[in-house]
């Protein structure tokens, strides 16, 4: 008898191959840089990208099901509301495509739409709610016919700072009591870390790393994730260094004999010569964009992390010479792929 729960092993010639297997009650979260093949994983598991492979869902095999057969529920990135219909029927409409009785399925609906504090909008239709509105009117679609598999593209894409904070407590306050399996498709650390029991991550279509979003972050294996959890890469071979922005040391570049490229007297191991291209406040930090390079070799671009009186008394603003010194101890190096 096969497992309860998400395994799957699926490929979709030139674009996926990856493997994702989860417990029930488990939220896996998706990441990867755009074109790494997200979005194909979500649709090749609701059997809307045709793929080979095997697909088993609490117990079922669904590789050859139809998607009207598969108990399955999808938030898109731009809610995909009915525009002819009110939210609540909307909400009820997968319900009565199942057979459930119009009234019975009207109960449920209003009663998620209570859920998710939009229970006095059930009679808008999508032109008259906000983004947030419609958004979790579409939560409510999805929870509504109890999937066994939640696909969530992007829940929070698009939607102000504020009402995405609300929306992502309200999520996590219904995923946690979700007994089935969700994966979150998402580029924002803040999803992986806040909501997710497990990170998946995709680069070039294939899977490089799996683990807890406190192990991927700490460990990142791809370039994409250590930006994304807000740390400075610099690649060398297959190895990724890894560091912090608060880790970087700022010296102002002087001349020294009209070279401009006099290096700080510092026993730091990692150095670059740069230019400042962008300065702006960071929480109770000044955060520096450095563009490193010299003599026409372009570097990667680092973050670094000042207190507002280093910047004022070294003078750093768009377009000033500096050094970034970091030492050895502060440097994580992880493998580029397992």
């Amino acid at each position: 008898m096969s497992a309860p729960g998400l395994h799957a092993d699926v490929t979709v010639p030139g674009r996926l191959v990856a493997r994702v297997d989860a417990a029930p009650g488990r939220v896996v979260a998706v990441i990867g840089p755009n074109g790494a093949g997200k979005s194909t994983l979500l649709g090749a598991l609701a059997g809307t990208v045709a793929a080979t492979g095997r697909v088993e869902v609490a117990g079922r095999d669904w590789s050859d099901l139809p998607v009207r057969e598969r108990r399955l529920g999808v938030v898109f990135q731009d809610r995909s509301l009915l525009p002819h219909l009110r939210a609540r029927d909307d909400v009820a409409f997968g319900l009565r495509a199942r057979g459930v009785p119009r009234r019975e399925a009207d109960r449920r609906a209003l009663a998620w739409l209570d859920r998710l504090g939009v229970g006095d909008l059930a009679d808008r239709r999508p032109a008259q709610l906000s983004g947030g509105q419609a958004q979790r009117v579409a939560i409510a679609r999805a929870l509504a016919g109890e999937p066994e598999l939640l696909l969530l593209d992007e829940p929070f894409a698009g939607l102000d700072v504020g009402v995405a904070t609300g929306l992502r407590i309200e999520l996590a306050r219904h995923l946690a009591a979700y007994g089935g399996v969700a994966l979150l498709v998402t580029h924002d650390a803040l999803d992986a870390l806040t909501l997710a029991d497990e990170v998946l991550v995709l680069d070039e279509g294939r899977v490089v790393q799996t683990g807890s979003p406190r192990d991927v972050a700490a460990h990142p294996r791809t370039e994409h994730v250590a930006r994304l959890v807000g740390l400075n890469v610099v690649r060398e071979g297959d190895e990724l260094r890894s560091f912090a922005p608060s880790a970087v040391t700022v010296s102002p570049r002087g001349t020294v004999g009209g070279t401009g490229h006099d290096a700080p007297a510092t026993s730091a191991r990692h150095r670059w010569a740069g230019r400042v291209a962008a300065v702006a406040p960071h929480g109770d930090a000044v955060r520096l964009l450095v563009a490193t390079g010299s003599d026409g070799e372009p570097g990667p671009e680092l973050i670094a992390d000042v207190t507002p009186a280093a910047a004022v008394e070294l003078g750093l603003q768009a377009g000033a010479e500096v050094w970034l010194s970091v030492k050895a101890t502060a440097v994580q190096t992880d493998s580029m792929r397992p």
